[in-house]
């Protein structure tokens, strides 16, 4: 008989980071008789193996595998190949381009490894959904659909949306939450994991579970990971995110650059600090006893060091720290003072000490000789090469000091004041800029 953790012990690092758990009470009363009996949970998280790589954002539903794991419960980590075929329309204002049976075998194989970094590969179950639904028959699947009606499918977001705006629906994406619901029913699962964008899909499992006689599961849904911007869900497609198998150095920087604000929610979804200690440093760092630079330099090195190992990070750690940081300022780099007055024409008393205004970004390029024109400016703006250093926000790493948006605006007004120092880096060269 195994030995849990105790229910209130269990719940401190399960509901980290949980943004809705359906239902809460039915979840404490699984752990309690789990505790009782002695037998562990079934947890599953699914994923489609569309893309051959994953990301930090996908990787929240595998730190929470991961936490039940570590609690004593089976995790079950599913390649849903067959759903692959159909491909998620969570989200999506249209139907996805369909993958060969080749491309998904090949996109399966390469989350197998990658998952690994983070899960137990000698205690985690890793499932195939073709296992089950490339064997329903048709009188199978018409059965499974007669469970459902159309209007409960169009209750969808995503499906609702697009039929009002009279956007194609292919019959074959109504399927999509069905055999996703019937993975639940395959595999008798006590948990399911997803996202808050998943929840239609995964009250599914519980509708099918509930046809055959099993006992409901649990649904637990995380927040969704927002990227390096802080705004838009994390993806490659948008130039947010940073992949698991980055390089270290990579890793680390990128981590650098998030804002102080999203750092405490990288903190709860992409850690196994629990929720308690999470707040504690939150505490510290409100009432002074730890700097938020250095509550961000844990975090990356954290997970840096989870991804790759702890020589890599503190290598990554070493090489941030002499390229961007030396009391707050570049080491590396070149000091250039540039009056405001030659920037920005429409400025405050420059003998105060609030003297400030605008500029815009490619024009502080030229005046720095990090562009050749404005043309060139904006250029190296639209590719992404530009990263800005703002010492006098008291952040650190390479960061955009318009708002942390990412990427910056060719027509982007920067803020500026006298006194103020900021490093701007295009590639591999860098200038530290004092504005007199």
């Amino acid at each position: 008989m195994s030995t849990f953790a105790s229910l209130e012990d269990q719940l401190d690092l399960i509901t980290k980071g949980a943004a809705e758990i359906v239902p809460l009470e039915a979840l404490k009363e699984r752990i309690t008789k789990s505790i009782a009996t002695g037998v562990p949970m079934r947890i599953k998280a699914g994923f489609d193996p569309t893309a051959p790589d994953l990301h930090l954002g996908h990787t929240v539903l595998l730190r929470k595998l991961k936490h039940f794991q570590t609690l004593g419960h089976t995790v079950i980590f599913l390649i849903g190949d067959s759903t692959a075929l159909i491909g998620d329309p969570t989200g999506r204002n249209a139907t996805r381009k369909p993958l060969t049976p080749e491309q998904i075998a090949v996109n399966a194989e390469t989350y197998k490894e990658q998952v690994f970094k983070i899960l137990d590969p000698e205690k985690t179950e890793v499932r195939y959904n073709s296992e089950w639904l490339d064997k329903l028959s048709y009188y199978d699947m018409v059965k499974l659909m007669a469970q459902f009606t159309v209007s409960q499918m169009l209750e969808r977001e995503d499906f609702h949306k697009r039929f009002n705006e009279e956007q194609p629906i292919a019959l074959h994406e109504l399927i999509y939450p069905i055999a996703q619901g019937y993975d639940s029913v395959a595999l008798k699962c006590d948990v399911e994991l997803g996202g808050t964008d998943q929840k239609f899909n995964l009250m599914r499992g519980r509708d099918l579970q509930k046809h055959f006689g099993q006992p409901q599961q649990i649904v637990l849904m995380t927040s969704i990971m927002e990227g390096l911007d802080g705004v838009q869900k994390m993806s490659k497609s948008l130039g947010n995110a940073i992949g698991i198998h980055e390089p270290a150095a990579e890793m680390y920087g990128k981590l650098m650059s998030i804002s102080d604000e999203l750092m405490w929610k990288y903190w709860t979804l992409l850690t196994d600090m629990r929720g308690s200690d999470i707040a504690q440093m939150q505490t510290d760092v409100a009432g002074g006893a730890l700097h938020p630079m250095q509550a961000k330099k844990n975090l990356a090195w954290t997970i840096t060091r989870d991804l790759h190992s702890k020589e890599e990070a503190d290598a990554a750690a070493d090489g941030w720290a002499k390229m961007f940081q030396q009391g707050g300022i570049s080491v590396d780099l070149q000091e250039i003072e540039i009056p405001l007055a030659s920037l920005s024409p429409n400025f405050e008393d420059p003998h105060g000490t609030e003297a400030g205004g605008t500029v815009r970004l490619s024009r502080l390029l030229v005046a720095c000789g990090l562009a050749d024109s404005n043309t060139d400016g904006e250029r190296k703006i639209r590719a992404g090469a530009v990263k800005i250093q703002g010492s006098d926000r008291g952040v650190s790493g390479v960061v955009l000091r318009s708002g942390d948006r990412f990427p910056i605006s060719v027509s982007e007004q920067l803020p500026i004041t006298v006194g103020e120092q900021f490093s701007i880096r295009v590639g591999k060269r860098a200038k530290m800029i004092v504005i007199t």
